[in-house]
């Protein structure tokens, strides 16, 4: 194992011989490792928190400590990370809180860019990108390849739907459809299916052509969310992402971003 002389790990850190602890680095006694982990130096990682493989870590990043919760009164909650993600600068994560999930989740193979925060009990799920100073507050769920634009602020409870874009600088406190862009110019609105984005991650022309029907029913045919739904099923082919998209609005409790 290679830890540098200046960090400092506890000895009952559990960390594979593959792992990399660089320079001022701090790894508290509940923390779990998985193999190949980089920390690259002033790294605080406080528990209990897991962490899977191949993640890296970046410098003045401060993971798995107690929630910013007035309610929090030092519960072993969690904060489990899964494998290959890169997590850059400046980074905040926070464990969860025992009247929420008592976990927050990161998935595999995100990209967490400088200064986001990740709040208690928030649940992300594999591919997903947050942008320098996106920030999720507590209970946020952001699903699978869901992009967070920069300086995003997210509230309380909202869910961010699969294959959701978020453009840089939206307020976020509604849930968000997942394949949609959503974004503001004056006020927040969603613009329709996130052609780009799906495209680049393998979706064939049929299944972004009944997304986009599908959005502009909802968007531009002047129906309430219920007439559009019902138009939706008569008129789209019901495809698996068309029926997931009409589940999560369906089901949203917070109501979504028209």
């Amino acid at each position: 194992m290679s830890i540098h002389p200046s960090a400092v790990v506890d000895p009952a850190a559990r960390i594979p011989q593959s792992c990399i602890i660089g320079p001022f680095c701090l790894v508290g006694a509940d923390v779990e490792m998985g193999e190949d982990c980089e920390l690259i130096s002033h790294v605080v990682l406080q528990g209990p928190t897991k962490m899977g493989s191949r993640n890296r870590i970046h410098p003045f990043c401060v993971l798995g400590v107690g929630p910013q919760d007035l309610s929090y009164k030092g519960e072993p909650t969690r904060l489990e990370i899964g494998d290959g993600n890169d997590i850059r600068e400046y980074v905040t994560m926070h464990r969860g809180t025992t009247k929420g999930t008592g976990v927050t989740r990161i998935g595999s193979n995100c990209l967490i860019m400088a200064y986001a925060h990740i709040a208690h009990d928030c649940h992300i799920g594999d591919g997903v990108i947050m942008a320098n100073a996106a920030t999720l507050a507590g209970h946020v769920t952001v699903e699978d390849f869901a992009v967070v634009g920069a300086l995003c602020p997210v509230h309380q409870f909202v869910t961010i739907g699969k294959y959701a874009y978020v453009g840089g600088g939206t307020v976020i406190t509604q849930d968000v459809m997942p394949f949609a862009k959503t974004c503001a110019v004056r006020d927040v609105h969603a613009y329709g299916a996130n052609s780009i984005g799906l495209e680049r991650r393998g979706f064939s022309k049929e299944r972004v052509r009944a997304l986009q029907k599908s959005f502009r029913i909802l968007l531009a045919a002047k129906l309430n969310t219920t007439q559009a739904l019902e138009r939706i099923e008569r008129e789209v082919e019901q495809t698996e992402d068309v029926l997931l998209l009409v589940d999560f609005i369906r089901h949203s409790e917070r109501g979504v971003v028209k």
